[in-house]
């Protein structure tokens, strides 16, 4: 197949490498990093108006490197050709590969800050946005009840527990395709001046390498059909198709 990648900067060395080693041909385009603190509104723009560039003579299906990203990906609709987005909350789910294990990291380290290679070289001026402020972080369950219904609400209280709780550790992930020591010192540095635990943990590329290769399962993907968008369902899933 051949197949057009839409993906963040942040995940540059990371999808180069996924798409290199996929039986697909891949061509790729990168969107600056700091899209989703434009607001949901401007990212989404940014990002349809890459969808509808796509030539749907040439490929038979665009990819989307983002998680949801504080409902970036929400309305986005497939026009010629179908989207495949990964079921993720943001960018740390795909770093770890998996939601799972993003969730069971955040259940039992909450209030961290994550480091990654992208997240350093691809401009440290734009601030980072944990899961609990991209879902709401901190709203009350009432409040998160009259937006999302109270099964919704009830759901991501459990799940993201207590949302001012603030940062106190940086976890530096790493994927193995680091050139060299200096992105974990960097991280290791800026742990210590904020007086932060530092940690290190090994990350997981088998989420991108799945969304470069297919096929995608829905378990872990949402396929949109032409003529449909994607729609966040505030559930376990995250993302849904809808008609456009």
């Amino acid at each position: 197949m051949r197949l057009r990648l839409i993906s963040c900067e942040i995940f540059y060395r990371e999808m180069c490498w996924a798409a290199s080693r996929s039986p697909n041909q891949v061509d790729l385009e990168f969107l600056p990093k700091g899209l989703h603190d434009l607001g949901a509104a401007a990212m989404r723009t940014r990002l349809q108006a890459a969808i509808d560039q796509a030539d749907p003579e040439r490929y038979e299906a665009l990819l989307l490197g983002y998680g949801l990203c504080g409902n970036g990906l929400a309305g986005l609709e497939a026009r010629s050709l179908p989207l495949i987005a990964p079921r993720a909350h943001d960018c740390i789910t795909l770093f770890l590969g998996s939601r799972a294990r993003y969730l069971e990291y955040f259940q039992q380290h909450p209030g961290t800050y994550f480091h990654t290679t992208g997240w350093i070289e691809r401009g440290r001026d734009v601030p980072q946005l944990s899961i609990q402020q991209r879902l709401g972080g901190g709203r009350s369950f009432q409040e998160l009840a009259a937006r999302y219904g109270e099964d919704n609400a009830r759901y991501l209280m459990e799940q993201l527990g207590d949302y001012r709780r603030r940062y106190g550790r940086l976890a530096f992930i790493r994927t193995g395709l680091e050139p060299d020591d200096r992105f974990r010192r960097a991280s290791l540095e800026e742990a210590e001046r904020r007086g932060w635990r530092f940690e290190e943990i090994a990350g997981d590329l088998s989420l991108l390498r799945r969304l470069t290769d297919g096929p995608w399962d829905e378990e872990d993907f949402l396929r949109v059909p032409p003529g449909g968008r994607i729609a966040a369902t505030y559930r376990e899933d995250i993302i849904g198709a809808e008609p456009a």
